[in-house]
């Protein structure tokens, strides 16, 4: 199999790379265009979740704001019986 030479200099190299990107930018700006992702509705039990960890997790948090240890655990344990209460 013979190959064909192609002897470009480094402007028309750069030149064809520009175009070929431009091409692709201009493929990917019309397909996410043209399908705009639709947001899922929440739950009912994931915002009661979610109203239930925002209460508790001040118990299970240091002073300084960060988790205690295993508090993140025990907090979404303790926000999941809440919201199963409700």
């Amino acid at each position: 199999m013979i190959m064909a030479q192609v002897t470009l200099t480094l402007d028309e190299y750069e030149a064809l790379r520009a175009l070929i990107g431009s091409e692709r930018e201009s493929e990917g700006a019309m397909s996410a265009a043209s399908a705009p992702k639709k947001k899922r509705k929440a739950s009912a039990y994931s915002m009661r979740y979610s109203r239930a960890f925002k209460k508790v997790q001040g118990k299970y948090k240091l002073k300084s704001g960060a988790w205690a240890k295993d508090g993140f655990k025990r907090a979404q344990k303790a926000a999941h019986a809440m919201a199963k209460k409700k």
